[in-house]
């Protein structure tokens, strides 16, 4: 059956004909649509939470905005402290060794066996204080025969000066000649010389006594033994018998820069007493508060210092000799100044400042010029006066106008508004 051309297709005519390389129409159509749902996703998802959050976050969103326009980010707790007008001094440091006033290496003046050491190892002992005993029986034998020498010069002695009385009376009645009475003085008279030479070897043989015991010649203490009882000891022996080192007083020497020596030197000539402290390796103890005694007589030019001895007392033993300590020179006291903590002090390449704390509660920048620093203070030129609120911790987050609350030391916490 065959059928007419309009029941099969439609009009030739009224169909469009297709362009070569044109994509057809519904495609596009597609790509639209994505577009425009993704569109109402994102839309959706940046506007969903904002429509249906709580109100009361919309508020407070708003109001930190409003701060933040106005240059804060809120009130921040912050530490705080008022600078303060006192006292603080201005000390020359330097590495110093403690160096005893006095040390002695005792020694025997005489040859003898050691019968006694009466000391203890790290003994403090006095002047004068027996130490050792050399035995002393061959000096008190050599004073034996001194004294029997002497008591023999002086019978020769005693008869020949009556022989010369006799010689003289006779001289006088012509009856011997002259010759003889010269020969008879002479006889006296060395007589005489044996006598005194007999009193030297007396006196010798006592001084060897009174050596063979063997006394502390200072004040302080004894070391290590380094002989023994028993031992043969020689006074030309190199080796001494015991160290005796003075402990109390006791000094420090210590260098400091010859740019630092005019102001020290001014003050010893004008009679000050300058206060020097000892402090360990560490600078966490003081060991000792002494003054300053002298000034070396030459600068080391290798090393352009010039050393300084200080005088220690040194009742409590904390100063022991050939310690390094830290010397601190106090050269002047500067009373009444402005002082502030050195954590409140802020640097950067241009210039030093504080954050300062406003009376109504925001900060503000404020430059100083620093001075004497001493320990953990330091002495504040310009810039800040005394009883001004500087913060110490909590600077990271201020900005100029930030409204804070100080917690001062000593004080209630303080915040905005109050």
């Amino acid at each position: 059956m065959t059928h007419p051309p309009s029941a099969l297709a439609p009009d030739s005519a009224s169909v469009p004909p297709r362009v070569k390389g044109q994509p057809p129409r519904s495609s596009s159509h597609a790509w639209i649509w994505v577009l425009v749902i993704a569109a109402l996703l994102a839309a959706g998802y940046y506007f969903w939470p904002k429509a249906n959050g709580p109100s009361q976050s919309a508020g407070t969103q708003g109001a930190n905005s409003g701060k933040k326009g106005r240059g804060g980010a809120g009130i921040i707790p912050v530490v705080a402290v008022r600078a303060k007008k006192g006292d603080i001094g201005v000390y020359i440091n330097g590495l110093g060794s403690v160096t005893p006033i006095y040390t002695v290496t005792v020694k025997t003046r005489v040859d003898g066996e050691i019968m006694n050491v009466l000391y203890t190892e790290g003994q403090m002992v006095h002047k004068g204080d027996l130490l050792l005993e050399i035995d002393p029986r061959p000096y008190q034998v050599m004073l034996e025969q001194a004294e029997g020498q002497l008591a023999k010069d002086q019978a020769t002695l005693n008869n020949a000066r009556v022989d010369q009385t006799r010689y003289e009376k006779l001289l006088s009645q012509n009856a011997i000649p002259e010759q003889q009475l010269s020969t008879q003085k002479a006889t006296v008279a060395s007589a005489e010389g044996a006598v005194k030479a007999d009193q030297g070897a007396i006196d010798n043989a006592k001084l060897d006594l009174i050596y063979s015991r063997i006394t502390a010649p200072i004040t302080g203490r004894v070391g290590l033994r380094l002989v023994d009882p028993g031992n043969i000891v020689h006074a030309s022996d190199s080796n001494g018998l015991v160290v005796i080192t003075q402990i109390d007083p006791i000094s420090v020497i210590f260098p400091i820069a010859e740019d630092q020596l005019p102001p020290v030197v001014r003050k010893l000539h004008a009679g000050q007493h300058l206060k020097v402290e000892a402090w360990d390796r560490a600078m966490s103890n003081k060991l000792g508060t002494g003054v300053l005694q002298t000034v070396d007589n030459q600068i080391d030019e290798t090393t352009a210092t010039v050393k300084l001895r200080a005088q220690f007392d040194n009742k409590n033993s904390l100063l022991f000799p050939g310690q390094f300590v830290n010397a601190r020179l106090l050269v002047e006291e500067q009373r009444g100044v402005t002082l502030v903590p050195n954590g409140a002090i802020q640097r950067n390449s241009q210039n030093t400042y504080v954050w300062l704390v406003k009376p109504d509660q925001s900060v503000t920048v404020r430059e100083i010029n620093v001075g004497t620093t001493e320990g953990d203070q330091s002495q504040i030129l310009t810039g800040v006066a005394p009883n001004d609120v500087v913060i110490t911790d909590g600077v990271d987050k201020l900005q100029e106008g930030t409204k804070v609350s100080a917690h001062i030391d000593g004080d209630k916490p303080r915040s905005a508004g109050k």
